[in-house]
């Protein structure tokens, strides 16, 4: 490895990356720029960091915003590198309002200043006489180990002081070294035995390096790579960040949480103090807390506003560790949200700024630990999801990716037109909307996974009789449950029910529960169901379209569900014409070609025009584009074409009889803008008509139609 070199960074070049900066290695000598030289062009980003257990969730980023990538921390403007020289403290010392009592049954203040006179940084403490000492141990020029030379205080921490020093033995790469901030606390000084047992393993590359632990004089100090950025706190103190920002910090704070988690490690003390940025990279500092899960209970370091309520009765856990992610997100991202006052925490506020982001971090920091996500990628997912959906806000574009817990969308539910010459589309079905939902993957690793994807048949019932004629599986009861909630046939209760003994607990329970709700037609319960669902599942689109047609179902207004969806990922098309329902016709345009829906999408613009309630109000332009429209539809039914041609030339009569003006050169499916063209195309189009008819009363009555429209001769 060579070293960096960046201007003031003692960093090495790692896989062509230094691994301080964040900034990509030099083709060539660099020499110092001018004191009025311009800041260096940022560098391309730094490779992608993922958990070394598990391939990451989402698109990749190529470091790149643009549509179809999901951002990523590289995607941020690089923070410059801070010189550790300069961050040196002047005069080291432990503010008084900071100085409590080490003794956990005492913890009061103590060190303070009384009538005029300064307050004790050494002593006893005056309630329960024990020691306590806040000034630092090494000095400028001390030599710890023979190998770590001193240049002076960075900061003061929860267990420690912590020094700058130089590595003599390895050209002065500047490290840290953490001591303890009362060498008479006896439980610091077992937390620091714990970290030189163990921390010196932790390999991340979003986790500060534990190099070392030496003692000098008596005393241990723990020796870590230098982090010269900015803390997320300090970044914070400059005005709320922006929510993809705070995502993409949350996201790299996951995948490190969930590497620690596979060592059978917990962080305990998150708070946007210990993540610093640096170059284009995160991590985790301050690793003081750092301990064994399940730990006993009491013994985990917390802040006030950020730790689980339940870590004084119960041992530290994943859930606990997840519920300060939560917390720290809500810091960064909530305007005036402060985690703590008076000594205890603030609740979350109602508005979070985003709905789905507010949902995420409710789970995250449940009061019961059970209800919360139970695992770092589990969160990670929901986040992405989240993370995408603000993307697609941020940039006007959708961010698509296949769900990791649902299957693609199955039809588009209230896509045909009303046979009502009046209306367009029909009011939704609520059971045809259930059998359109997506459905829950079955875990690869059930006995009946196998069989339960090789399930063939259209008829629900011989569907469900295949279903059980398998063996009793957790997948084999979701899946009879399915078909029997969907279909709203008998026993559809009993089987979610039995589901529901055999993974007790499981979200898909609530959703089957709300997909039978629908198909019942019992709107009301399926949106309490549903909106259960997406505030388990805050990242997903399944449950929110779900949401949508549960509140459509029940004549409440599902805009801002059916918005969230269709601008996230246009392979919902549901979404959209969810959308033309409630009114916003234009988003069908936005229906992809090569969607399977795309000729129904069409044929809706098609009818909005030709079944406009006013068609004096259109534009003659508006009139021809819906015929042009027909024509671009190469596979259009040709009978289907027809009758739709013959909808939009009555529009264009319709137009004609109220209007006071000419519309001008403008033609109409090939026939002029006048009423005797009109009537001569429209006749022709029902005479073909009747006589491709199924029925004589049919034909009789296009024909009618077709003697109604001729136009008025003399012969």
């Amino acid at each position: 490895m060579s070293m960096c070199r960046q201007p003031g960074c003692t960093g090495t070049i790692d896989e062509g990356y230094c691994d301080l900066c964040g900034h990509a290695a030099a083709a060539g000598p660099v020499s110092a720029p001018p004191p009025d030289a311009p800041p260096p062009d940022a560098s391309p980003q730094s490779p992608e960091t993922h958990p070394v257990s598990r391939p990451p969730t989402g698109p990749a980023s190529s470091g790149r915003s643009r549509a179809g990538v999901l951002a990523e921390l590289a995607d941020l403007p690089s923070v410059p590198y801070r010189d550790p020289e300069s961050a040196v403290m002047a005069t080291p010392e432990v503010p008084e309002e900071k100085r409590f009592c080490s003794n956990p049954e005492c913890g009061r203040p103590i060190g303070r200043s009384r009538q005029g006179r300064p307050g004790l940084t050494a002593g006893f403490c005056p309630h329960c006489r024990t020691q306590f000492s806040f000034t630092p141990k090494l000095a400028k020029d001390d030599l710890v180990a023979d190998q770590y030379r001193v240049l002076g205080c960075l900061a003061h921490g929860g267990l420690g002081w912590i020094y700058l020093a130089a590595d003599e033995n390895l050209d002065g790469r500047w490290v840290v070294l953490k001591g303890l901030l009362n060498t008479a606390d006896t439980e610091a000084l077992a937390a620091a035995e714990a970290e030189r047992r163990f921390l010196t393993t932790v390999d991340h590359p979003n986790i500060v390096k534990i190099f070392n632990f030496q003692r000098s004089a008596g005393l241990g100090y723990i020796v870590m790579e230098y982090v010269g950025g900015q803390s997320l706190h300090e970044l914070r103190r400059q005005g709320t960040l922006p929510l993809r920002e705070v995502l993409m910090y949350g996201r790299e704070i996951l995948r490190a949480f969930a590497y620690l988690h596979e060592q059978g490690l917990v962080y305990c003390d998150l708070k946007p103090a210990n993540v610093i940025r640096v170059g284009r990279r995160l991590k985790l500092i301050d690793l003081g807390a750092v301990q064994r899960t399940g730990s006993p209970p009491g013994t985990s370091w917390a802040t006030v506003g950020y730790h689980a309520p339940e870590l004084d009765r119960l041992p530290s856990s994943v859930a606990s560790d997840l519920y300060t992610v939560g917390r720290t997100l809500a810091v960064l991202a909530v305007p005036g949200f402060s985690p703590a006052r008076g000594g205890a925490e603030v609740p979350l506020p109602d508005d979070c700024g985003n709905e789905s982001f507010a949902r995420l971090l409710r789970r995250a920091t449940a009061a019961d630990p059970a209800a919360r996500f139970q695992s770092a990628e589990e969160m990670e997912a929901q986040l992405v999801g989240v993370l995408r959906e603000v993307s697609a806000v941020a940039d006007g574009v959708p961010y698509p990716a296949p769900s990791p817990l649902f299957g693609p969308e199955r039809i588009a539910a209230g896509a045909a037109l009303s046979r009502i010459p009046a209306k367009v589309f029909d009011a939704l079905d609520p059971r045809a909307a259930a059998g359109a939902l997506p459905v829950p993957l079955a875990d690869p690793a059930d006995p009946a996974a196998g069989a339960l994807a090789g399930l063939v048949g259209r008829d629900p019932a011989q569907l469900v009789a295949q279903v059980a004629a398998m063996p009793q599986t957790p997948e084999t009861l979701l899946t009879r449950a399915r078909l029997l909630a969907e279909q709203n046939l008998d026993g559809a209760g009993t089987a979610i029910a039995d589901a529901g003994r055999a993974l007790p607990g499981d979200w898909r329970i609530t959703w089957y529960e709300g997909v039978h709700a629908l198909a019942r037609g019992h709107t009301g319960q399926a949106v309490t169901l549903f909106d259960r669902c997406v505030g388990l599942l805050p990242g997903e689109c399944a449950p929110k379209l779900a949401l949508a047609f549960a509140l459509e179902s029940e004549r409440r207004d599902p805009v801002a569900w059916y918005e969230s969806v269709w601008r996230t990922d246009h392979s919902y098309v549901s979404a959209a014409f969810g959308l033309a329902r409630a009114g916003r016709m234009e988003v069908l345009d936005d229906v992809p070609a090569s969607s399977s829906h795309r000729v129904a999408a069409q044929l809706a613009l098609v009818a909005s025009v030709a079944r406009a309630p006013a068609p004096q109000a259109l534009k003659p332009q508006e009139i021809a584009a819906a015929a042009d429209r027909l024509d671009d539809l190469a596979d259009l039914d040709p009978r289907r074409r027809e009758s739709m041609t013959a909808e939009v030339l009555q529009a264009a009569l319709a137009w004609l009889d109220s209007a006071a003006n000419r519309p001008g050169q403008v033609q109409v499916a090939g026939a002029a803008f006048t009423e005797p063209a009109i009537r001569r195309r429209l006749e022709s189009i029902f005479r073909r008509l009747a006589a491709a008819s199924d029925s004589r009363q049919e034909r009789h009555a296009l024909i009618d139609q077709a003697n109604a429209v001729r136009p008025r001769t003399w012969l």
